[in-house]
């Protein structure tokens, strides 16, 4: 696969995508995270447009892009294997910026806006079972030679798994959030806050990785700390669950973020309500917990199957 080509744009176009980013930031809350994102895809879309259309001096040229313009930007970035659900992702990029300078200007976006995403299916969560999610927990620690740098990784994946945290909220953390209260309030994804109760397993263990930490703890350093007292790395966390899956022989599917999905879908599957599961993980749109119960529907078809494989034939 090729690289995306670079984008040098014009001065008047890069001030406009400066303020846009900055409006993103500040009146949607979006993290930097997501910033990063946009940032890349919208320099990405207008590099192709300048190259394509011979120059893209100001936001105002927006306007003079053509339909057939759109499709030849969607069929660069097809050549460049890029799945469906990414292109629409930086579809809804470029709406979203066009929007802004349409605002501004009163320029005719409709070619920009009428273009349709390429249809893509939703790809369903691939949870760990309850026993491998149990193995996890109890080899994770083994990945690395230092007792306590063990005990810290057992502790943020204890989080991922028993409260449901992303690997970036659990990262987060700080010296003023030791000991784990009874419920975190976590703020995720749009700046949304919710409520997260601590099991008593993931207290444990993150008490027990602070009295084996030998870095000095206060209030506004991070709780998790790398070999040489810094901050931890997300790459750490995602490196160590590559090792403890492969020791265990769990598919490449048994990421970090997986154990998120498995702290939803056992939950439900013991009976959770869906609204609450949705408070628990933070989601803006109950649409983004439902893809749940079809997991759970998957698996329990799965197991039927196994049990009766002539049932349905």
């Amino acid at each position: 696969m090729t690289a995306p080509r670079a984008a040098f744009l014009a001065p008047a176009m890069a001030d406009a995508l400066a303020r846009y980013l900055a409006r993103k930031q500040g009146l949607a809350g979006a993290s930097a995270n997501t910033i990063a994102a946009y940032a890349t895809d919208l320099r990405g879309f207008l590099g192709f447009m300048a190259q394509h259309l011979g120059g893209l001096d100001s936001p105002r040229a927006l306007g003079t892009i053509t339909q057939s313009d759109m499709r030849a930007w969607m069929a660069d970035a097809r050549g460049r294997e890029l799945s469906a659900r990414a292109l629409a992702r930086k579809l809804s990029a470029v709406r979203g910026f066009a929007r802004f300078v349409a605002d501004e200007t009163g320029i005719d976006i409709s070619a920009i806006l009428a273009t349709r995403a390429p249809k893509h299916a939703r790809g369903l969560p691939r949870p760990l079972s309850a026993s491998d999610a149990r193995d996890v927990l109890d080899t994770v620690a083994l990945q690395t030679t230092a007792d306590w740098a063990g005990l810290r990784d057992m502790a943020v994946v204890t989080l991922l798994y028993g409260c449901g945290l992303r690997v970036s909220e659990a990262l987060s953390l700080t010296g003023r959030d030791a000991p784990l209260p009874d419920v975190l309030r976590m703020t995720g994804k749009g700046g949304r806050e919710r409520l997260v109760p601590v099991l008593p397993v993931a207290r444990r263990a993150v008490d027990d990785y602070l009295r084996a930490c030998p870095h000095p703890m206060a209030p506004d350093l991070p709780l998790f700390r790398a070999m040489r007292g810094g901050p931890l790395d997300r790459r750490h966390i995602a490196r160590v669950m590559e090792a403890t899956r492969m020791q265990l022989g769990l598919p490449a599917s048994a990421t970090p973020h997986a154990l998120r999905h498995s702290f939803a879908t056992h939950l439900l599957a013991k009976g959770g309500d869906l609204r609450a599961i949705q408070e628990l993980l933070g989601h803006a749109s109950l649409r983004s917990t439902q893809v749940y119960t079809a997991v759970d529907t998957t698996r329990l078809m799965d197991v039927y199957d196994a049990a009766h494989p002539r049932a349905r034939g």
